[in-house]
């Protein structure tokens, strides 16, 4: 997408707004998605992660109100969402079901940013919010974490807090965990609130720090394709769970806080002391653990045009030892590599969503014609092929 579509998004949320709420709001706030380019099922075992903002997203129209309460609407939804700013330390965790899933998660960062920042809900500025998103939803590119970044933003310069971007992304994830019920690492959020252009973020999500890494693809002419396979995944619901679950098995089984603390010289002591499966999703995340610290280094020494057979092992290893890969994302990456794509994975959570595949610019129809031969010759509902640009992360339009 061009800015020219930014701009359309902030006017889409802009029009909802005057359309809901029948007054001016009094500025767009935004966040990006994300594409993951390696690095999964990492983040919440404290591991390393190399996420880059894409152009991709998701616009919040804001006014305050004078009456201490919040009010939320969305393209998504043709009802509004209200309630008073001190009701949210009672809806959340417990009664999240009583509000629709969408509204959960900018009604979430507003009640964690209350609470990180120690203010009195009872004294905030009520506000009205109106979204409006250009992010593919459940494609794999966080389409959650550029509401929350959004939203973030927004609420904490309307609000006056004094909250850093890590605060900010760390009130996102608790909004997404508690409020909106998935059990999910903090590497999106971090991805929307500080994503550079040209360049992706390595992540240390035991200790948060960060390191700007240049990309290079533009200098080296290679884009990223990604390839939405249309296969609708949700967080919330049990595969990931399952695996978070196993990781913590992992863990335990060996004595250690979390799986970042495992190498791959202790998965043979691990093999004697769990099940096959458990030891597989453990050795998936040891092994991507130190895909993500070659694939840094390999960027800097060599440049991306040597990175491919990283992501290509990033993706057996979801497929077989993870386990989150489908049908669709296989076919996907195959038929990229076989058009000449330099490598190509699954990003994102799994169980569907989309793959990415890493592609000399002048081969990028190539691999969208072979993608959509691919999935056509299996029968499978045709996919949505288009390109990302690494992006800068959440601000006021």
């Amino acid at each position: 997408m061009t800015d020219t579509a930014h701009v359309s998004t902030a006017d889409v949320a802009r029009s909802l707004f005057i359309e809901r709420f029948g007054a001016e709001p009094v500025g767009t706030w935004s966040a990006p998605g994300r594409v993951n380019l390696i690095g999964e099922h990492t983040d919440y075992n404290d591991g390393f992660v190399l996420p880059f903002a894409i152009q991709h997203r998701t616009h919040v129209a804001l006014a305050p109100r004078e009456d201490g309460r919040i009010r939320v609407a969305s393209t998504f939804d043709d009802a509004a969402v209200e309630l008073a700013l001190d009701e949210l330390d009672g809806l959340f965790p417990g009664r999240r079901d009583e509000v629709p899933e969408w509204a959960r998660y900018p009604l979430g960062v507003a009640w964690a940013l209350l609470a990180a920042s120690g203010a009195n809900p009872a004294d905030a500025t009520g506000v009205d919010l109106a979204f409006a998103s250009s992010v593919p939803i459940g494609a794999g590119l966080s389409s959650s974490a550029a509401i929350e970044g959004a939203t973030a933003v927004a609420l904490a310069e309307t609000w006056g807090l004094s909250l850093d971007r890590v605060a900010l992304a760390q009130a996102g994830r608790r909004a997404e965990n508690e409020a909106v019920g998935a059990p999910t690492g903090i590497m999106d959020q971090m991805a929307a609130l500080l994503g550079r252009a040209d360049a992706a973020i390595f992540l240390d999500c035991r200790s948060l720090e960060t390191q700007v890494v240049d990309l290079g693809f533009a200098q080296a002419g290679l884009e990223v394709v990604v390839i939405d396979t249309g296969v609708k995944h949700s967080h919330a619901t049990g595969g990931y769970g399952e695996r978070r679950a196993a990781c913590e098995r992992g863990a335990a089984a060996l004595g250690v806080p979390a799986l970042r603390d495992v190498t791959v010289d202790d998965l043979e002591r691990l093999a004697g002391l769990v099940d096959d499966v458990t030891f597989r999703r453990v050795r998936h995340v040891v092994t991507e653990n130190e895909r993500v610290i070659e694939t840094v280094r390999t960027l800097s020494e060599q440049g991306p045009t040597a990175i491919g057979e990283l992501l290509v092992a990033s993706h057996a290893s979801m497929r077989d030892d993870f386990e989150i890969s489908v049908p669709e994302l296989d076919t996907a990456v195959e038929a990229a590599l076989s058009a000449g794509a330099v490598g190509a994975r699954m990003t994102g959570g799994g169980f569907g969503g989309a793959a990415i595949a890493l592609v000399a610019r002048d081969r990028v129809e190539q691999v969208r014609d072979a993608a959509i031969a691919a999935f056509s010759a299996s029968g499978f509902t045709a996919p949505t092929v288009f390109t990302v640009v690494p992006s800068a992360g959440a601000g006021r339009d």
